[in-house]
């Protein structure tokens, strides 16, 4: 029998966990609920998520680093949950543990059941914060194009052969100073994204063609350096630019509210849909300049539409109906996993209806 305490249904956030709770003049508190039917433990299993496991437990799944009672160096490195555990709901203190299968019984015995920071077999075996393998080859590849990128990226000036388009194992000849870099990204400036409400282009796409590996710098007094298509994922050619390969990207994700509060919209739906929905990736139209990082969670609400109201006061001079907008409805959540300067992608989670280009992205409440 589950043995309720009243005092553990609710969880108030306190400033903790290097910053990733935010508590500013800005920053509203969180509150973190469990649900009213969450079991008394849940065994880990191979495809399990930290946000799917806390999803079984709380009204809001990524509350889990407060409900785990995170100390800094579990927030910092949260690779500390294996298949075969089991959490634990700790009703009396509130909180989430874990612990191990003992004996015939499966109880956990006399141990401690907290996270636990491990060092051994990382990789495979950890359970992930989030569905990584979904924004895996968004954290790898350009998204958005800095103007100093555009001024200053080496590009594509001829072909071995005269080719049109460029395959793998194919000679490209590059121009452009390459920092020393030897490992390049190929992509070719697509659409500008628009901000929904002011209009202004606040950002440019990039179209990910494939990867260039150095086969020859320059030599001196030219200043041709000559490459070879280690990959190709579109085909590519004459004009188009080179960015330095990134650094393998982190696995693992902390999911946190803004220190700031953050109000944005959806810019666009990623691969050129009109609507969006689990799993699937947007941008907004806000960024580091903004208070963002990775990791942030913002919640997603349809835009209140403006109506007429035929039976409230008249508008100007009399004439027409008043104009009334109606609340914004929330929808889902979304989490920031990659941060540019005035531009965000977020995985969307938990979503109920289709997203779509405008629709609303604040912080989580």
């Amino acid at each position: 029998m589950k043995n309720f305490s009243t005092c553990s249904s609710r969880l108030v956030a306190a400033a903790l966990f290097c910053g990733v709770t935010a508590v500013s003049a800005h920053a509203k508190t969180i509150v973190c609920e469990f649900k009213p039917n969450a079991p008394d433990s849940h065994t880990v299993v191979k495809g399990d998520t930290l946000w799917g496991i806390s999803g079984t437990f709380l009204d809001k799944p990524w509350c889990w680093p407060q409900v785990w009672g995170m100390n800094k160096e579990e927030i910092a490195n949260p690779h500390w949950i294996y298949p075969g555990q089991i959490v634990w709901f700790d009703r009396e203190a509130g909180r989430l543990r874990l612990g191990n299968k003992v004996g015939g019984d499966g109880t956990a015995g006399d141990m401690s059941l907290s996270p636990q920071v491990r060092t051994e077999g990382l990789g495979k075996e950890a359970v992930q914060s989030i569905p990584s393998g979904v924004i895996e080859p968004f954290l790898s590849q350009p998204l958005i194009i800095e103007e100093d990128e555009l001024k200053n990226a080496p590009r594509i000036i001829a072909t071995r052969g005269a080719r049109v388009f460029l395959g793998k194992g194919d000679k490209a000849y590059v121009r452009g100073d390459l920092k020393g870099g030897e490992s390049f990204q190929v992509f070719r400036p697509g659409k500008p994204l628009r901000d929904p409400i002011t209009k202004q282009v606040v950002a440019t796409e990039a179209f990910y063609l494939g990867t260039l590996k150095l086969q020859a710098a320059a030599q001196p007094g030219s200043d041709v350096h000559t490459f070879t298509v280690a990959g190709a994922k579109e085909e590519m050619g004459k004009g188009d630019l080179l960015m330095a390969m990134p650094p393998m990207p982190m696995q693992n994700y902390v999911p946190h509210p803004p220190e700031v509060q953050v109000n944005a919209h959806v810019l666009a739906v990623y691969g050129g849909v009109t609507h969006a929905g689990q799993n699937q990736v947007v941008s907004i139209n806000r960024g580091k300049v903004d208070g963002l990082d990775i990791g942030s969670v913002l919640q997603l609400y349809h835009r209140g539409d403006t109506v007429s109201d035929p039976g409230g006061n008249k508008g100007f001079l009399g004439m027409g109906d008043p104009k009334v907008k109606l609340p914004d409805e929330q929808v889902g959540s979304l989490f920031i996993f990659r941060v540019f300067k005035h531009v965000s992608y977020g995985l969307i989670m938990q979503v109920t209806e289709p997203i779509v280009v405008g629709d609303v992205a604040n912080s989580a409440e």
